[in-house]
């Protein structure tokens, strides 16, 4: 009965038409069904008692030995060759694609593999020629792509001097319109910085009149500050007018000089304070006395005085104002930063064009120049200007001009 078995058992191994293949632990060929040596192209019982390492390339020996073990360890089915390229060597040296599935088991406590391995040669051509087809495909789809691209080239060209004058056209009505906005915003802005201090200069006027009575001096005297802060900011609006048209035509003639950092800081501090709000505190650097500057000592402090003065006007009742001042062998970086109304984000883009203001701050007076006359000092000087702000939160600019004039590159202190 247990020949008969076997013999059954055997006939079935024999019949399957995939390779089977049953190795010991040291890697040993046990036995294989006919379809392996046909499919390895041995005669049969050649590869029983040899190493499975003949039916594996050459460069893969030394790493199978490790995977084998480590897969004994594990003890679980595996397939190997469907999503990774493996293959066999046939008995003439050939190579041609596998997948295997390999099943540990044990008899009698020894381990075994069977190896069950298929020939997937005509799944791999089958899949190359199809790939083949697919680069035919494209070649022909990209001819045809190249075809019609240099079709549409053609038209292209054709309709460009149309679009280009009709672009030129809209071009020129934009630009029309943004001028024709921009003399109607600027027009109503000047009307409006004008208009305001001279009315208290004439109401202050009128009412000093009334006051004829020594006792009345100081009232006198309140609406005499009040005429001269007018005529103090008209003068400012005039300069600053004036220095937009002096940068636009390139008439500033920088005077570099050296000048120690800290004399314009107090200088700047000096006026601040007179500008402070209720409760609102600045404060400043104290230990610059080793700061110097070969600049243009007039300009970086107007530079400096304009952000300082900023910051003020666009901060609340009791809050703070920093100043920052560092600097390194070649550069001294400036930073005002307050916890004022900022800046909308939408409106970032455009704080430096000329004769523009943000939306928050249409109600505060300013003529939208300070911040675009600033650029282009602090540009001209060889430096940089950048600004992070945060609506309602606050605002912090920063400034970076070289310690020694480019313009005076020259020259040494």
């Amino acid at each position: 009965m247990l020949f008969r078995n076997q013999y059954f058992f055997k006939s079935i191994f024999n019949k399957i038409s995939e390779g089977i293949i049953i190795v010991d632990e040291k890697q040993q060929i046990i036995d294989t069904n006919l379809a392996t040596g046909t499919m390895f192209g041995y005669q049969k019982n050649y590869l029983k008692k040899k190493s499975i390492n003949i039916l594996i390339p050459e460069e893969y020996h030394s790493k199978h030995k490790i995977y084998f073990k480590d897969f004994l360890d594990e003890g679980q089915n595996k397939t190997m060759g469907y999503e990774q390229n493996i293959h066999g060597v046939k008995s003439d040296g050939q190579f041609f694609p596998i997948e295997v599935s390999l099943t540990p088991f044990k008899i009698f406590e020894k381990k075994y593999v069977l190896v069950l391995v298929f020939d997937i040669s005509f799944r791999v051509n089958h899949e190359r020629s199809i790939r083949e087809l697919n680069s035919a495909l494209e070649n022909k789809v990209k001819k045809r792509t190249a075809e019609l691209k240099a079709t549409i080239v053609k038209l292209e060209k054709e309709n460009k001097k149309r679009i280009k004058a009709e672009n030129e056209t809209k071009n020129a009505l934009i630009k029309e319109k943004e001028l024709n906005d921009l003399k109607s915003k600027f027009l109503s802005m000047v009307s409006h910085e004008f208009k305001t201090p001279l009315s208290g200069i004439l109401t202050s006027a009128m009412l000093i009149s009334k006051y004829k009575n020594p006792e009345q001096q100081d009232k006198r005297e309140a609406h005499l500050k009040i005429i001269s802060e007018k005529v103090h900011f008209l003068n400012g609006i005039l300069d600053d007018f004036l220095s937009v048209e002096k940068l636009e035509k390139g008439k500033i003639n920088y005077m570099p000089t050296k000048f120690m950092v800290s004399k314009i800081v107090e200088e700047v501090i000096y006026n601040a304070n007179t500008q402070l709000k209720e409760g609102q505190n600045l404060l400043y650097p104290e230990e610059i006395d080793g700061f110097a500057l070969y600049q243009d000592e007039k300009v970086v402090e107007l530079i400096l005085a304009n952000l300082v003065n900023n910051a003020i006007k666009y901060s609340h009742e009791d809050s703070t104002i920093v100043l920052k001042i560092t600097q390194d062998d070649l550069n001294t970086v400036f930073s005002v930063k307050d916890n004022g109304i900022g800046i909308p984000e939408k409106d970032q883009k455009n704080i430096f064009k000329r004769y523009f203001r943000a939306d928050n701050v249409l109600l505060t007076q300013g003529t939208g120049i300070g911040l675009n006359i600033v650029k282009h000092h602090v540009e001209n000087l060889g430096g940089s200007i950048s600004f992070e702000s945060v609506e309602n939160k606050g605002s912090e600019f920063t400034f970076s001009i070289p310690n020694i004039a480019v313009y005076e590159k020259s020259l040494t202190y």
